[in-house]
């Protein structure tokens, strides 16, 4: 089961335009929720609905949280999509065409909303097919930019690439060989929270009193100088990763220090996603929570908790893992979530037998992308968040991680898809595409935002009136107003999902 706060996004129309480009499965059963079935009709008549934001589902009992999707193949099944033809509730069958697009065509559409001055002096464009990787419309394609958090998208697919979808993150403790330190080991799991860390503590209580050889989950005991009711000391271990632990943009309420353990991000409030004041010391407070936790559990822990890597010679007393990689995966593109993504290009630079450092999983990223036979020229990954002004992707990089993660062979990648935020209904496109302009993207176009002061980026899919699917990236540098900038960011989006002749202009 996923972790309470790692939530996937509500991708019903999502997996609609990715089955109609794809065409795909057989019927596996309906949709599992109004909510989704909701988003698919709004999807496929938002041209004449317009664009209002739509509440998320509050089965769980939080009305803010989003209900989990199910996964890719589920919902692709439930279309009813077989070898091109589509079955869509009452509709007939109808085949689905794939006409070749005029890039005469595609170049006049788009070229007076690429001129828009809101996107300032430097703006690239690249629009390919996302099943054939067909190329359909460039500008600058080629040209390194500053991506913003559209670097996410590539570096949550090189840690998907690396680890598998399954692959989740353990935070441990240890115990030295006399029963009388216990180690708490951050295995780099920025979603940890208090509920986690609480049932670990219990754990590793329940393991220390336990006999000689009957620790938790088949751990060793305490050792022959230990009893169930000695004192122990509290070390914490951060040592798996390495280099500077702040971001080179430094304190910041985007990000915490990065670290291996920590709780909740280091957010010291309440919430769960964008900006928060942080901890300055998140290692620290997670351990003195711990300690408490483990005093609440019966064992007396002396002293303050101290930082110190767990001997070689430690037994194993607990573990708590976090949610699979493709949740996490999801939570990191729709969310923007700049803690996670620094956390998962650090499995990927382990996963490469790399530093779990800032350089060391720039090296990972760059390897795996490169296995994946993309192209890199003029590429950097200085960070895995976006927040690195020193990052540098083209167009064609982003489109070709999205071609990539579409690809039927490779359904690894898929929750690069699944987990782009939609236009009108999550994440950062929440509030985006309601208007004239731009509510016939609604529902239909899936992208992941970029914004740093002077830049504004916004990369991802969209469903064209034919059923094609089509990848995009559209990056502007030195724009002066966000507002401004995102909007026709949006106007471009959408022109790609509007039938021909229809597009707005940009003034």
């Amino acid at each position: 089961m996923p972790e309470p706060r790692t939530w996937q996004v509500v991708a019903g129309s999502a997996v609609l335009g990715l089955a109609l480009a794809v065409g795909a499965v057989a019927v596996a059963g309906p949709w599992d929720s109004g909510q989704r079935k909701a988003e698919r009709d709004r999807a496929v008549t938002a041209g004449a609905r317009g664009g209002a934001h739509h509440s998320p589902d509050s089965a769980a009992g939080d009305p803010r949280r989003p209900a989990p999707a199910p996964s890719a193949p589920a919902v692709l099944g439930a279309l009813g999509l077989t070898d091109g033809s589509g079955s869509h509730g009452n509709t007939k069958p109808s085949t689905i065409t794939r006409p070749g697009d005029d890039p005469a065509a595609l170049a006049a559409l788009l070229g007076p909303l690429l001129a828009d001055p809101g996107l300032g002096p430097l703006r690239t464009a690249t629009v390919v097919d996302a099943t054939t990787g067909k190329r359909l419309y460039g500008v600058g394609a080629g040209t390194p930019m500053t991506p913003a958090s559209t670097v996410k998208i590539a570096t949550t697919t090189a840690a998907l690439s690396a680890l598998g979808p399954e692959h989740r993150i353990a935070t441990t403790t240890v115990a030295d060989p006399g029963g009388r330190t216990v180690t708490l080991v951050g295995g780099g799991d920025p979603t940890l929270d208090r509920t986690r860390l609480k049932a670990l503590a219990e754990a590793t209580a329940r393991a220390l009193k336990a006999p000689s050889g009957s620790g938790a989950s088949g751990a060793p005991g305490p050792g022959p100088d230990a009893s169930p009711d000695a004192a122990v000391r509290l070390a914490y271990d951060t040592s798996l990763y390495q280099g500077p632990v702040l971001h080179p943009i430094g304190p910041n309420e985007n990000i915490a220090p990065v670290t291996a353990l920590m709780t909740d991000e280091g957010r010291l409030d309440h919430s769960h996603h964008g900006p928060a004041d942080r901890s300055t010391d998140p290692a620290r407070d997670t351990a003195t929570a711990f300690a408490g936790y483990l005093e609440k559990a019966g064992l007396t822990v002396e002293g303050d908790p101290r930082p110190g890597k767990a001997p070689k010679s430690a037994r194993p007393l607990a573990r708590t893992e976090s949610a699979r990689l493709d949740d996490l995966v999801e939570r990191t593109l729709t969310y923007s979530d700049n803690d996670l993504a620094e956390a998962l290009v650090r499995q990927t630079a382990l996963a490469h037998k790399k530093p779990a450092s800032f350089a060391g999983a720039e090296r990972a990223v760059h390897d795996e992308l490169a296995r994946l036979g993309l192209p890199l020229a003029g590429t950097r990954f200085a960070d895995g968040s976006g927040l690195d002004r020193a990052d540098k992707v083209t167009g064609a990089l982003l489109t070709g991680v999205l071609t990539r993660a579409a690809d039927p062979a490779r359904p690894a990648l898929r929750p690069v898809l699944t987990g782009l935020p939609v236009g009108g209904f999550s994440g950062t496109l929440a509030e985006r595409y309601g208007t004239a302009a731009t509510t016939a993207g609604a529902g239909l176009v899936h992208a992941k935002t970029g914004t740093l002061t002077g830049v504004n980026t916004l990369a991802g899919t969209v469903v064209t009136p034919s059923g094609r699917l089509l990848a995009f990236a559209f990056l502007a540098g030195r724009t002066s107003a966000p507002d401004a900038a995102q909007t026709a960011l949006d106007r471009l989006s959408t022109a790609l999902a509007r039938p021909a002749g229809t597009a707005t202009s940009p003034h």
